[in-house]
């Protein structure tokens, strides 16, 4: 397939666009700044755009089957985060003009602000206080994708991640902030980024989650 990978330069996007290309699939890389994008492959284009103009965008999305982002912005203790509904705005708008309906993105566990009850008690009373700014305006931009009738969507929700390749384990999903055990508990607490980029890439190839968000881990 035709892929474009939004945040190709980050983390979870470099293992995204390694292994998509180890797929044989066609690879437009869509960065700020391609030098810090080294890699060579004849399948692999690196361009530059403003994530935050359709106009600059859409002339990358002409011809893609599916649009990719793993983009991700800095949590803020001193001003709100806008950096995932400003990008997606300006993202769908461009696949509207390019005529583009698929894009699979990443958003994080507990977006929702009701969803932490069940967390374990740091997480709930430390880190999700902490990082709140960039999950509420994550939980922004899930809800402006729900209203977005003509696009194609699905959102992976990991918990924590690791900067760690993919394993070959057994991925566990659920509809909803997180992934519970059989008592409604959280199942884990972090995944390899490497096991995210595969299973949004899985997504290639099912209609499983298409219009829904999916929170994800893998078997311990």
């Amino acid at each position: 397939m035709k892929i474009a990978v939004l945040g190709a330069t980050g983390q979870t996007g470099q293992f995204l666009v390694n292994q998509a290309l180890q797929q044989g699939h066609m690879v437009t890389a869509i960065v700020r700044n391609p030098a810090k994008l080294t890699q060579l492959h004849s399948n692999l284009k690196v361009v530059s755009a403003d994530i935050f103009s359709a106009d600059s965008l859409k002339t990358h999305f002409k011809g893609q089957d599916v649009i990719f982002s793993c983009l991700g912005f800095s949590t803020s203790f001193f001003s709100a985060v806008t950096g995932y509904t400003l990008s997606m705005n300006a993202i769908t708008s461009a696949m509207q003009q390019a005529r583009v309906n698929r894009i699979i993105t990443m958003t994080s566990w507990y977006t929702d602000p009701n969803s932490g009850t069940q967390a374990p008690y740091l997480v709930r009373f430390l880190l999700l206080p902490l990082i709140r700014s960039v999950l509420t305006n994550m939980y922004e931009m899930e809800q402006f994708l729900q209203k977005s009738d003509d696009i194609s969507w699905t959102v992976v929700r990991p918990p924590g991640l690791k900067n760690l390749p993919a394993s070959a384990q057994e991925f566990l999903t659920h509809e909803g902030c997180f992934v519970p055990d059989g008592n409604g508990y959280p199942v884990g607490s972090a995944v390899a980024r490497g096991d995210v980029a595969r299973f949004m890439l899985s997504l290639l190839n099912s209609n499983s989650w298409v219009k829904q968000a999916v929170a994800m881990t893998t078997k311990l």
